[in-house]
C-alpha cells in the first residue's frame, strides 16, 4: 500500500463509523443499554456518578465497520486468511456483548463458593455421595476462587473464570490455526527485539497464543476505564502495527490496521468527555485479542509488550490489587486499576490522567517502533 491508500483507506473508515455511530447510538438509547452503577464510588470519586445512564456497547462501531470494510473492500489478494482474524475478532466482541446483556438486564450473581468451604463440606457433609462429588470437581472450585481472588466482585455479568473459559478457547483456537493451518508465514518465528535473533518456538506457539490473547483482551478490557482513555491508547498500538505491516509489505494487514485506526478515530469522536456513549467489554476485549493476533503474524508478540505497555501495567495493577485484598488483606493502590489511582492520590481529574496515559502511550509506541527499526 502506498501512503496515500493508507490515509486514504483510514479517512473512508472514518467517514463510515461516524455515519453508522447516529443509528448504532438511537438504538442503544432506544432500548437502553445502558451504564448501571452497581457499586457506588461517587464518595471516592464523584464524576463517576455522572457516567450512569450513559449508553454501553459503543465497540459496536468499530467491530462493525472494521468486519464490514475488510470483507466486502480489502482489495489484497488471498482475503481468505482474514477470515482467520475477523472471526477471532468477532467471537471475543460477542463474549464482550454478552457480558454488557447480562451487567444491565441480567440479575445480581452470588459470588462462588470459596475453596475453604468446599473443603469443609468435602469433610462433614453428612451425604457420602455429595462429598465425592465435591471432591471430584475440586479442582473446578479451585479454578473458580482463584480468578475470584484476582477479579472484583461479581456483578450481574459474566464472572471473571467464565470469561477465561472463552478467551482460553479463542486463544487455543488461534495458536493450532497459526500452526497447522496458517495462511501466513512462519508465524512460530518469534522475533527478538534488541538481541536481532528469530527463535523458532515450534508448537509452543499454542500456548503462547492463548497467554497473549489472555493477557492483551484482559488487559485492554481493564483499560476501559475513563473517557477516551482505552480507544485512544490503542490508535496509537495499532498505528504502530500499521507501520510495521507497511515495513513489511504486508499489505492485508496494513489495510487492516487502517481501517481500525479510521474507525476508532470516529469512536472517539463520540467518546471524549462527557461521552455519549461508552466501548463496553463488546469493544474492549475484541481490541485486546486483535492486537494479540497481529502481534502473532507480524512475528512481534515480544515487541507488543513495549508497544502495548500502558496495558500491560493496568492489567498488573489489577492483578497486584486483587493478589493484596484478598491474600494480604490491604489495598495497594487507592483503587485499581492505575487509572483511578493516578485520579484519587494526584487529585487530577479524568481529564488529565486520559491525556497523561496517552502521551504515556504514543511514547511507548514510538520506544517499540525505534527496537523493531534498530534491530
Amino acid at each position: 500500500m502506498t501512503l496515500f491508500d493508507i490515509f486514504s483507506t483510514i479517512f473512508y473508515s472514518f467517514v463510515f463509523s461516524f455515519v453508522i455511530s447516529f443509528p448504532i447510538i438511537h438504538f442503544l438509547y432506544k432500548y437502553k443499554i445502558t451504564r448501571r452503577l452497581t457499586n457506588d464510588f461517587s464518595t471516592i470519586i464523584a464524576s463517576r456518578s455522572i457516567k450512569e445512564g450513559v449508553p454501553v456497547m459503543g465497540g459496536l462501531i468499530f467491530i462493525i465497520s472494521v468486519v464490514f470494510l475488510n470483507i466486502f473492500f480489502n482489495p489484497y489478494p488471498r482475503k481468505e486468511s482474514l477470515g482467520l482474524i475477523l472471526s477471532m475478532f468477532v467471537i471475543s466482541a460477542i463474549l464482550g456483548g454478552v457480558d454488557d446483556i447480562l451487567n444491565i438486564y441480567g440479575v445480581k450473581r452470588h459470588k462462588p463458593k470459596s475453596l475453604s468451604r468446599v473443603l469443609t463440606l468435602i469433610r462433614v457433609h453428612k451425604r457420602f455421595i455429595k462429598r465425592v462429588f465435591l471432591l471430584v470437581t475440586l479442582p473446578w472450585y479451585a479454578y473458580k476462587s482463584f480468578f475470584y481472588m484476582l477479579g472484583s466482585n461479581p456483578g450481574s455479568g459474566l464472572h471473571a473464570h467464565e470469561k477465561i473459559i472463552v478467551q482460553s478457547i479463542v486463544g487455543l483456537v488461534l495458536g493450532i490455526s497459526l500452526y497447522f493451518f496458517t495462511p501466513f508465514s512462519s508465524p512460530e518465528v518469534i522475533k527478538i527485539p534488541v538481541l536481532n535473533a528469530n527463535v523458532n518456538i515450534g508448537i509452543l506457539l499454542i500456548p503462547f497464543a492463548w497467554m497473549a490473547v489472555l493477557f492483551m483482551s484482559n488487559a485492554v478490557n481493564l483499560g476501559d476505564g475513563m473517557d477516551g482513555l482505552a480507544a485512544g491508547q490503542s490508535i496509537f498500538v495499532f498505528m504502530a502495527f500499521l507501520i510495521i505491516a507497511a515495513v513489511q509489505n504486508d499489505a492485508r494487514i496494513t489495510f487492516l490496521m487502517a481501517t481500525v485506526i479510521g474507525s476508532l478515530i470516529a469512536y472517539l469522536y463520540f467518546n471524549i468527555p462527557p461521552a455519549r456513549f461508552q466501548m463496553g467489554d463488546v469493544g474492549s476485549l475484541a481490541l485486546g485479542t486483535l492486537m494479540a493476533i497481529v502481534a502473532f503474524i507480524l512475528q512481534q508478540p515480544i515487541l507488543l509488550m513495549v508497544i502495548a505497555f500502558p496495558f500491560v501495567v493496568t492489567l498488573f495493577s489489577s492483578l497486584i490489587q486483587g493478589i493484596g485484598r484478598r491474600v494480604l488483606g490491604r489495598r495497594v493502590f487507592k483503587m485499581a486499576p492505575i487509572h483511578y489511582h493516578l485520579q484519587i492520590a494526584n487529585n487530577w481529574s479524568e481529564e488529565k490522567v486520559v491525556m497523561r496515559l496517552w502521551l504515556f502511550s504514543f511514547l511507548c509506541s514510538i520506544i517499540g517502533l525505534i527496537i523493531y527499526f534498530s534491530s
